[in-house]
């Protein structure tokens, strides 16, 4: 799959999956592909239909009761996570029903040993899977994708930046949007004119306190603005 295996220990992700082409690639570059070099992200991706037993590999069925489209069987799922659990693992399914999936979660699972992911497909899974199987359902969004392919993958990148060592430098997740529970200030470099347009003076100034304070203000006017949802009571800290 082009998909190069992790040197050393690091955090460790498995992620179940029908399509498993769909992740060589996008896994293997920029950071994500980095961290995965270094021994800081063990990342592994495993084919459904390889935990199936007949020769058509199958791992869908049609619902009981009727209804349109197909569900995931459970003993291929149930065969695979058992397969690769470990006592530490979060197992994790991918699916429009799951909670929304947010920086603060990320910061939760970023401090575990090890995820496994359950790309979900077709119209969902047999609901046993989620009574007996999982510990936890995460969604990206309300909208509708082909299959949980890409939400793992915006998982495993989110996490992996938030892992030590995956950003050279640590505080560079600390300061991204939504980390602090706001979107990110405005961000210049050179020139400090460009068509007429100007850096803020203040960023110019060398006043680490007063730069602090104006990045704060903007950071939390362009919430306001754009995010007002991520805005807590008055009063709040940003992240509550």
């Amino acid at each position: 799959m082009g998909l190069r295996p992790a040197i050393g220990g690091g955090m460790k992700i498995d992620v179940l999956t029908l399509f498993p082409g769909m992740f060589a690639g996008p896994l293997d570059e920029s950071i994500v592909g980095r961290a995965r070099e270094q021994g800081v992200l063990d990342l592994r991706i495993h084919n459904l239909r390889d935990f199936t037993h007949n020769r058509h590999k199958t791992v869908d069925d049609k619902p009981f009761g009727g209804g349109p489209g197909m569900l995931m069987k459970p003993e291929p799922i149930f065969e695979a996570v058992e397969h690769l659990r470990q006592p530490d693992t979060r197992v994790i399914l991918l699916c429009p029903a799951g909670r929304l999936f947010r920086q603060s979660i990320a910061r939760e699972l970023a401090v575990l040993p090890h995820l496994l992911l359950i790309c979900g497909s077709y119209e969902g899974v047999d609901e046993r899977v989620r009574e007996h199987l999982v510990d936890d359902e995460l969604s990206i969004g309300d909208y509708v994708l082909t299959n949980g392919a890409l939400p793992a993958m915006v998982i495993v990148d989110v996490v992996t930046r938030l892992l030590p060592g995956a950003l050279g430098d640590d505080s560079s997740a600390r300061d991204e949007s939504f980390s602090a529970g706001w979107l990110e200030y405005p961000q210049y470099t050179r020139p400090a004119e460009f068509r007429g347009w100007k850096v803020p003076d203040v960023l110019l100034s060398g006043h680490h306190a007063g730069i602090s304070l104006w990045r704060a203000e903007q950071a939390q006017q362009r919430t306001q603005q754009r995010r007002p949802d991520l805005m807590g009571p008055p009063g709040s800290e940003p992240g509550d």
